[in-house]
């Protein structure tokens, strides 16, 4: 009877949990297809009796260039991943592989870098790009970003479990260090990379902070700044067409996690970092 208790208690403290943490998407789901009324009807209902989800979600696209702030979010999130994957791997290579005085020094380093919240170096940082001329561009959201402490740190771990007999192979057949990187590491690494891949693009698309400081054209600002232009203080907010932007910009991530979830489980737990 108490082995059977046991499962049974931690599935239901796992779909309690899970409850919580889907509710709201429920209610954002719900929200967007009910018709102003009916949002803020004293009695709740899951469902809506007048469907109104052609009106929130086409207003959507109408008040707003959301599919402009859709696309500027892809554009930045590649560019981010992309940088930081260049960076992250041979920084990763060096301090797991390569003996060299004061590795151990910077890696602790990097531990504590992680520590340091981002909204602490936006002065100097803003700062720095106004003198480069570079506010109010693409490149302004993309460079503070370009290195990634905790995807250092993810690969450091993952490229700890490579047998160091792979890369002796690899030498004594002549490849550099960076042809180590690229042509040996870079496919081993791949689920870790996967990984690391998705909470970038989960990290850098919710990204409000920086964005909402570094651009002020509208043709250059991600979703998280667009859905900001449904809350209007003097005529109030257009709640339906909120939740339904919200819903649309939502979507990426979870289709982007469901996709990669296999290699992103596989790749956090093969790096030790569980």
């Amino acid at each position: 009877m108490v082995d059977r208790l046991g499962p049974l208690f931690r599935h239901a403290v796992l779909l309690l949990g899970a409850a919580v943490m889907l509710a709201p998407f429920v209610l954002m789901l719900s929200l967007s297809v009910k018709p102003a009324a009916e949002i803020f009807a004293p009695q709740f209902r899951l469902l809506p009796e007048q469907w109104s989800a052609w009106e929130n979600y086409s207003a959507a696209f109408t008040k707003v260039p959301l599919a402009r702030f859709l696309m500027n979010g892809f554009i930045v999130t590649f560019c981010i991943f992309a940088a930081q994957a260049v960076t992250a791997l041979p920084m990763a290579y060096a301090l797991a592989k390569l003996r060299w005085r004061g590795r151990d020094t910077v890696f602790g380093l990097v531990l504590l870098a992680l520590l340091v919240p981002p909204q602490v170096p936006a002065i100097p940082l803003y700062i720095g790009l106004w003198q480069l001329g570079l506010l109010d561009t693409y490149a302004a959201i993309i460079l503070p970003s370009t290195v990634s402490v905790f995807g250092i740190f993810l690969m450091r771990q993952f490229f700890r479990t490579v047998p160091n007999d792979l890369i002796a192979a690899a030498r004594m057949d002549g490849l550099s260090e960076l042809g180590i990187v690229w042509r040996i590491m870079l496919p081993t690494a791949a689920p870790a990379l996967a990984a690391f891949g998705c909470l970038s693009f989960i990290w850098n698309w919710n990204e409000f902070f920086w964005p909402y400081i570094a651009v002020q054209s509208e043709h250059l600002m991600t979703p998280p700044l667009g859905i900001a232009f449904f809350s209007d203080t003097e005529s109030g907010t257009s709640w339906g067409p909120l939740m339904a932007a919200a819903t649309v910009t939502t979507a990426p991530l979870a289709l982007a996690f469901l996709l990669a979830q296999r290699a992103f489980v596989r790749g956090v737990t093969m790096s030790g970092v569980k």
